[in-house]
């Protein structure tokens, strides 16, 4: 009772306070745009930290496209990539130097790290400082270097001799600052989707004087150029960011972004209560329903129901991967056998139509979801619903019919219904197929990632969303590269430990190689390989259903769910005189 009271108080506070939000005056801009408000959405899981180079949380990655930049990023509509604190950008005719010319103007946002509080005019300095840090050898509080690894001249010798405590004096050797506003980045070799690896997180520019102030707590203290700031963080209730008033873009009407005063993320973790929320106004996005709620929403052909029709439906399939993960060096996952066995074990199509409602198509292709770039996944062999080549193969490891196989532990994040329900309907299936126990075991999403990264959990749940539209994106994963020499060791990358040259060699000349058509080809031979060796397994591609508030413009929708809040405005709701 005491339980359910403390709910609903906490309900109705975030009521009022979401209400109180409400008071806003929209002030009218040039092109029929307009500036104010707070827009609101929700998480189901909080974040263990902020700072760019130690983000592996989804909600992490949200918050900080809004706090910071790096040279590029993409557009939310194309996904191309285009200039963000790089205005133009130079490639020498080998594609091995890139020369970055950086905008004059852009400000940090303000903060108690400057000497007197004011941000100040970001540079080539700084540009340089992230990228050797990025480089700075610290397994624990750097999950980005696999981005310059190999790649950037001078990087893989930083983060040697840093993990000596040696620091090299002029920090990573490929990296070069021209003059206070030219940056020159030189690869070892043609890598032909660099652009897009510096539209990634971990490239984002901070300045030194944060990292001087704040060290380790810089998880909690954000100072970037982004359309935002972080203005308060009260863990596990809510984020609250301002509008940046010295912002350096202009919409192509002349106006300043961004339009919206204020982003707030609340951390309901019940996602019906979420929608409940959403329905009484009180929040302007609502994604990722409760699976038992969908046939409420929406209809069979995915058209609202009379509920709902005063509402915004957005439903696009997105480049992102749901899959089980197999520790290659456990004793349960290292036999190839085992792994198809699971692979052949399970009927995709039954568990998109009836325990994801649609909100998923079956993952029978390659590793790499369809629509990723011009590559086709679907000319990769992958696996379909075979029970009897499930029971042949698990025979072939030793265990007829299931006898004599251990008990298996799925490990699974907290947050999310539609996890766990995916979850117990595969667990079923495996079972009934295999003739095998699995159990469940559900755990907290930092507490999930360690066990992941150190080796601890040999069958769990993990997901990719493409952070660039390329299949190099997901392929990484796999690569030997990123697998360390002690099992205990943490890698945050290729958490399976597989290791296989013949798809390390396709998939280095594939990123190595500028012509589109021949890169697919060889990223084709890797994806294949992937598969045949049974490294994950594939469950479903996503789909992005949510729905919006009618007074919404912009929210911003792809296949990639990279989210610019900075151009999201509202309209005035009619019959209204101010919202």
């Amino acid at each position: 009772m005491i339980r359910y009271t403390i709910l609903l108080l906490s309900l109705f506070l975030l009521s009022c306070n979401a209400n109180m939000e409400r008071t806003f005056k929209l002030r009218e801009a040039k092109g029929g745009k307009f500036y104010g408000g707070t827009f609101r959405y929700n998480e189901e899981e909080y974040f263990k930290s902020l700072y760019p180079l130690n983000i592996t949380e989804v909600t992490a990655h949200r918050l900080c496209e809004q706090i910071y930049e790096g040279l590029v990023t993409f557009d939310d509509s194309t996904l191309a990539v285009v200039p963000a604190l790089a205005e133009s950008w130079d490639i020498s005719p080998d594609g091995t130097r890139y020369t970055f010319h950086l905008r004059k103007g852009v400000r940090f946002h303000d903060d108690p790290c400057f000497p007197d509080g004011k941000g100040r005019e970001m540079n080539a300095y700084d540009v340089k400082y992230c990228f050797d840090r990025l480089c700075y050898h610290n397994p624990a509080d750097n999950q980005g270097f696999w981005i310059f690894k190999d790649v950037v001249k001078g990087a893989n010798e930083y983060d040697s001799l840093t993990a000596q405590k040696i620091v090299p004096e002029g920090g990573v050797s490929g990296v070069r600052v021209l003059d206070s506003f030219t940056v020159e980045i030189e690869l070892e070799r043609p890598y032909a989707v660099f652009l897009a690896r510096l539209g990634l997180i971990f490239g984002k520019i901070y300045p030194k004087e944060a990292v001087d102030k704040y060290g380790g707590e810089m998880r909690a203290h954000t100072v970037g150029t982004g359309p935002f700031y972080l203005k308060i963080n009260r863990d596990n209730e809510v984020t609250f960011l301002a509008r940046h008033p010295n912002y350096w873009r202009k919409d192509t009407f002349g106006n300043q972004l961004p339009y919206l005063d204020a982003i707030r993320v609340s951390y309901i973790k019940e996602k019906k209560n979420e929608l409940l929320e959403f329905k009484k106004g009180n929040s302007d996005l609502a994604y990722r329903f409760p699976l038992e709620m969908i046939d409420e929403i929406v209809d069979y052909k995915k058209n609202l129901k009379p509920a709902y029709k005063e509402f915004q439906l957005q439903y696009l399939p997105v480049m992102a991967l749901q899959y089980y993960g197999f520790q290659h060096q456990g004793k349960i996952f290292h036999d190839m056998n085992v792994r198809k066995a699971f692979c052949y074990a399970i009927d995709r199509q039954k568990l998109c139509d009836f325990t994801l409602k649609g909100t998923g198509f079956p993952a029978i292709y390659g590793t790499v979801p369809p629509g990723t770039g011009t590559y086709d996944s679907k000319l990769v062999n992958g696996y379909s619903y075979q029970p009897e080549k499930a029971r042949e193969y698990l025979a072939k490891a030793g265990f007829p019919k299931g006898k004599g196989f251990p008990t298996v532990t799925l490990q699974l994040n907290s947050g999310g219904s539609r996890n766990s329900q995916v979850a117990e309907a595969l667990k079923k299936m495996i079972e009934e197929t295999l003739g095998i126990h699995i159990d469940l075991l559900i755990v907290p999403w930092a507490q999930h990632t360690e066990a992941v990264e150190t080796a601890k959990i040999d069958f769990y749940r993990l997901g990719w969303v493409a952070d660039y539209p390329d299949a190099e994106n997901f392929l990484n994963l796999f690569h030997s590269k990123y697998v360390p020499d002690d099992i205990t060791q943490k890698t945050y990358i290729n958490s399976f430990r597989y290791k296989n040259p013949v798809f390390d060699n396709a998939f280095d000349k594939a990123v190595a190689t500028v012509d589109e058509i021949e890169r697919n080809a060889l990223y084709l031979k890797a994806d294949q390989q992937v598969i045949d060796d049974a490294v994950v397994l594939p469950i479903y591609y996503d789909i992005d259903f949510r729905l919006v508030q009618p007074n919404v413009r912009n929210c911003p929708q792809n296949a990639m769910e990279f989210r610019d809040f900075s151009e999201v405005y509202f309209v005035p709701m009619k019959g209204k005189k101010s919202e």
